[in-house]
């Protein structure tokens, strides 16, 4: 048995952050097999996803199984990585009772682990067995690994499956084997598992037929996916991120929000179509742990001086936010709107952190 801290430190450099047009989760490297495991709902509808992490720069890679019975997907590894080996092991030595830790961490929020025990190995789901235990969910920990005692990986956290009364589960790590010995056998090619007949079909170099290889059912394959394409408002934001430099592929974290660093702020940018509101929120950097009289009448000096934008306070964050109605948008106006925002916010973190010794907030993916 392995000490609890050193497990959820280790982990922490396993763990992928994962994120696509639609939606985010959670991720973990396996160096054995070389892949990435998530939730397959995590990455549905799109050929690639953006990943980040500990030990590798933010960046785009590919989809290579899709897997909806159960509700897997692998990706490609990062360029230039230094993830270290996590060990796979099965479930037939577990017992309940036993403790376990379910580890996530969503795009732009903090890594959490959580503590609980193993309350049943025959919970049964679609003919699916899981494991249920009490390590607290939620949905950015899909895709996320369920660790033992001994710092192994025996299941797939999943928050599809929701009980309620603080009940977790994870699908048993002995699926995920099987599953990664039944992709290894297309020697490299991307595959879709068919939900009809449960067997493999992968891609050629000819043109798919979108039919399942062994029973004929109607199949997507991952190279018949339609690359996302942002319209009005959402590719809007994403020319603007262009002409600022950015590469805005890389710059999306789930349904109509982007995340961007200017030096050593983030900028995290939501367009609401309910409300028509488009929010600009830069945080800069935390509290201080003196002097925090003399950086509250700042911050009231300085919104008097910052037209459009306004700087607030959240728990230990300072923020400075634009706010604007998609009614009122146009390109070019908003180029110069987020141009000012990003290029304010380095100057006033940087002051905020000199003369009022402001804490420097650590960014949770690179």
């Amino acid at each position: 048995m392995k000490n609890s801290r050193d497990i959820i430190s280790f982990f922490e450099k396993v763990i992928i952050q994962i994120a696509t047009p639609y939606s985010t989760g959670t991720g973990f490297y396996l160096k054995d097999y070389d892949l990435i495991v998530t939730n397959e709902h995590v990455v549905r509808g799109n050929k690639s996803a953006i990943i980040a992490g500990t030990e590798f720069e933010k960046q785009i890679v590919e989809i290579v199984y899709l897997d909806t019975k159960f509700d897997l997907a692998f990706l490609k590894t990062p360029v230039h990585h230094s993830m270290p080996h996590a060990e796979l092991t099965a479930t037939n030595h577990l017992d309940e009772g036993e403790n376990v830790i379910a580890v996530g961490h969503p795009f732009d929020l903090k890594y959490t682990a959580t503590q609980g025990i193993i309350s049943s190995l025959l919970h049964h789901e679609d003919d699916i067995r899981y494991i249920q235990h009490d390590a607290a969910l939620n949905p950015g920990n899909s895709g996320g690994p369920l660790v033992d005692s001994n710092g192994h990986i025996i299941g797939i956290n999943t928050f599809v499956i929701q009980n309620g009364n603080n009940i977790g589960f994870s699908l048993p790590s002995d699926y995920l084997i099987q599953c990664i010995s039944e992709f290894r056998n297309g020697e490299n090619k991307k595959g879709v598992r068919c939900a009809a007949c449960n067997n493999i079909s992968f891609e050629s170099e000819e043109k798919s037929s979108g039919y399942c290889e062994t029973c004929g059912a109607p199949l997507e394959m991952i190279a018949q996916i339609e690359e996302y394409e942002p319209f009005g408002v959402c590719n809007t934001v994403e020319n603007i991120l262009t002409n600022l430099g950015f590469n805005a592929p890389l710059t999306r974290k789930g349904p109509n929000n982007w995340s961007v660093k200017k030096g050593s702020a983030l900028v995290n940018i939501s367009y609401y179509e309910k409300t028509g509101m488009l929010i600009g929120d830069v945080f800069l950097c935390t509290l201080p742990e003196n002097n925090i009289g003399e950086l509250y009448h700042f911050i009231l000096r300085k919104n008097h001086d910052l037209e459009g934008m306004a700087l607030s306070i959240k728990d230990q964050d300072i923020i400075l936010s634009l706010l604007i109605f998609d009614q009122f948008i146009h390109q070019d106006t908003l180029l110069k709107l987020f141009s000012r925002l990003i290029d304010t916010a380095d100057v006033i973190d940087t002051m905020l952190i000199d003369r009022f010794g402001a804490k420097e907030k650590v960014l949770h993916n690179k």
